[in-house]
């Protein structure tokens, strides 16, 4: 089992080493100077070799007019190179380093072949509408970043701090933590903190997908990038600027843009065989027929080569595939949902079976206490005490005591404060020993309790002081309500739902129920529920697992896709997971395996659309039916249709 989790870390190790290598595997467009390009205007040197082509065929098919072989060549020679120094750069570059079959080294030996058989104009074509197909390449993916950045990168650069001597507007960057930042209405949020005013209404759609306004009360925590949509509000700052959770979410981003999926490794180390082979066939198509041809003409299989090479450029596969999962990480993002990388696009088309915590996943992790019955003890003091202690933690339930206790608590010093993980706390309160959590904490100390107390359905936090019972406090949580249509909508998709949680069975029960959920466990420990998990492993179930505490992390690790609730959850979990889920619904779970789907479909129209085009194209060219006008239609006009049926993923819903 320890093996298994520690595979989590040794697959973000491989992610690490896929970025490195993913310079080099990618689809490397044109000199790096060119990348900083935009607009018609940047690129007057391909327009002008496109404006002079479309002259000389103008002149040599409208007027019928030939211009003299000297001359013909060197405006040929120079629209060729307009057109295509970058490309010519890119080949040299690559060929270097011993990297001689790529897409740019094709494209030269092609182009350059139709000179030296003197089709000048058809090379200075092949060229020119391969530069206009990478640059279209280019843009589009370059928008599909921008737009995934632009999406979450809302931040405003400057902040108004409320001081002693008034209010300054300050850079973000330089607010310190526990300075109060004041909020005006329609501004966005630049830090993480705490609201101090009474309350105010917030846009999370940005962070959250939802447009719904969030009604947000004193104490309750206000995240960078929310609108302020009705009066001003001043915010307590918790985080600096560069640790605000919309930071950590732009990081993760970026990093997710880098991450290949299986699919894009594939088609990477694809090419690397498919374009070598290619390359040589074109070598045998012109040289082997010399054998077996009785009117062999070295000029025309020459011809069929140069256009077997350009039908065979890999492009509309290396740049759609890429730009596809781009697209799906996109539509996720625009409905809170953050996929860490392409990977895990499809990994989320594979689940079969969701696992997923209680509290904070499929309950709403808002905790009232109900009740309050001391054994020996008044209830005022053991209310007060219990607080205390539990101050110390900031699970849910914990926080419901503390707020329960309101004012009462006053100043109580607690020493000697010992977590046990899946059990409560343990601590020295006004000198007596303390124990506050479930009833596995009082067996774990051999501490004698009431039978009736395992009767009670509700949660519950059993105490005990100096190793004597000292009473007990109930709590009620509230399911989410879009819980049971999220578990519908599973049983849909024909995938297995099981709910594992520390809480009583009997309160698990009674969720479980509710929703219909199909397996459910209660009264586990961290360890128990990665042995639930790897039970379901050892089952050949492909599992997707989400939860929101810190104690959720080792089950995430494990599982094949670990989801977080993003907005309740904790700063490890969130670490840990490959799906981040921004506003905490369940229902979103299932929008992320559809965003798998759809993205998976669309990346096999394309590779399936561009290996049947060409394949029927090379037959044709080695054939000698098409020549290189339509070899360079077909190489281009693929890549363009499967680039917009890869942008098409952006547009859509889930």
């Amino acid at each position: 089992m320890q093996e298994d989790i520690k595979l989590k870390a040794s697959r973000a190790e491989n992610k690490e080493v896929e970025r490195d290598h993913s310079k080099d595997d990618g689809h490397d467009h044109g000199s790096d100077a060119g990348k900083e390009k935009t607009g018609w205007l940047a690129h007057w040197d391909l327009l002008t070799a496109l404006v002079i082509l479309a002259g000389m065929l103008i002149a040599e098919y409208g007027f019928k007019y030939e211009l003299p072989k000297p001359f013909d060549l060197i405006i040929n020679v120079v629209a060729y190179l307009l057109a295509g120094r970058n490309v010519l750069y890119m080949a040299f570059r690559k060929a270097k380093r011993a990297d001689f079959f790529n897409e740019f080294v094709l494209m030269s030996v092609a182009t350059l072949g139709a000179f030296y058989i003197g089709e000048y104009t058809e090379g200075v074509a092949v060229m020119i509408f391969y530069s206009i197909g990478e640059w279209f390449q280019d843009s589009a993916v370059n928008r599909a970043k921008a737009s995934i950045k632009a999406l979450l990168d809302i931040r405003p650069d400057e902040v108004t701090v409320v001081r002693e001597s008034g209010t300054a507007v300050v850079k973000a960057g330089e607010v310190k933590l526990d300075e109060t930042i004041q909020v005006k209405p329609g501004e966005k949020v630049a830090l993480d903190g705490e609201l101090l005013s009474d309350k105010s209404s917030f846009n999370t759609a940005a962070l959250t997908g939802e447009s719904k306004p969030d009604t947000k009360y004193k104490g309750e925590q206000v995240l960078a990038g929310m609108i302020n949509l009705n009066t001003v509000s001043e915010i307590k700052v918790k985080a600096l600027f560069k640790d605000s959770k919309l930071s950590k979410i732009l990081e993760m981003v970026q990093d997710a843009t880098a991450r290949k999926s299986q699919t894009q490794l594939f088609i990477s180390r694809f090419a690397k065989v498919y374009t070598p082979i290619v390359f040589f066939l074109a070598i045998a198509l012109v040289g082997v027929p010399y054998f077996f041809v009785d009117n062999y003409v070295f000029h025309d299989w020459l011809y069929r080569g140069l256009v077997f090479l350009v039908i065979s450029c890999p492009c509309a596969l290396v740049v759609s595939i890429p730009l596809g999962y781009f697209g799906g990480i996109g539509l996720a993002s625009r409905n809170g949902i953050l996929f860490k990388g392409g990977n895990f696009l499809d990994v989320m088309t594979k689940v079969n079976a969701v696992v997923m915590d209680k509290t904070g996943t499929l309950t709403k992790g808002v905790f009232k206490v109900q009740k309050v019955v001391p054994a020996g003890v008044d209830e005022k003091d053991l209310v007060r005490m219990t607080a205390a202690l539990e101050k110390n933690s900031t699970h849910p339930i914990a926080k419901a005591v503390v707020e329960h206790a309101g004012k009462d608590l006053g100043e109580i010093t607690v020493t000697n404060v010992e977590e046990i993980s899946g059990h409560g706390l343990k601590g020295t309160i006004l000198g007596k020993e303390m124990l506050a959590g479930n009833l596995k904490l009082l067996k774990k100390f051999n501490i004698d309790y009431p039978k009736e107390v395992e009767q009670i359905t509700d949660t519950i936090v059993v105490t005990a002081i100096n190793n004597t019972y000292s009473g007990y406090i109930t709590i009620a949580d509230e399911i989410k309500e879009d819980a049971a249509a999220a578990i519908q909508a599973m049983h849909e998709l024909g995938i297995k739902t099981v709910m594992l949680s520390g809480d009583k069975q009997s309160v698990v029960d009674a969720v479980a129920k509710e929703i219909k959920i199909d397996e459910a466990y209660g009264d586990l420990l961290p360890e128990g529920k990665v042995q639930k998990v790897q039970l379901l492993k050892d089952e050949g179930y492909r599992i997707a697992f989400v939860g929101d505490g810190v104690n959720d992390a080792p089950v995430i690790a494990l599982a094949d896709a670990g989801i977080a609730m993003g907005g309740l959850g904790s700063d490890a979990t969130i670490e840990t997971a490959d799906v981040v889920i921004q506003n905490d619904q369940p229902s979103r779970i299932v929008s992320a395996i559809k965003a798998g789907k759809i993205t998976r479909s669309i990346v096999w129209q394309n590779i399936i659309f561009a290996m049947v085009v060409k394949a029927i194209v090379l037959i044709l060219g080695a054939s000698g039916v098409a020549n290189l006008w339509e070899a360079v239609i077909a190489d281009v006009g693929v890549a363009l249709l499967a680039i917009l049926n890869a942008v098409r993923i952006q547009r859509m819903k889930l």
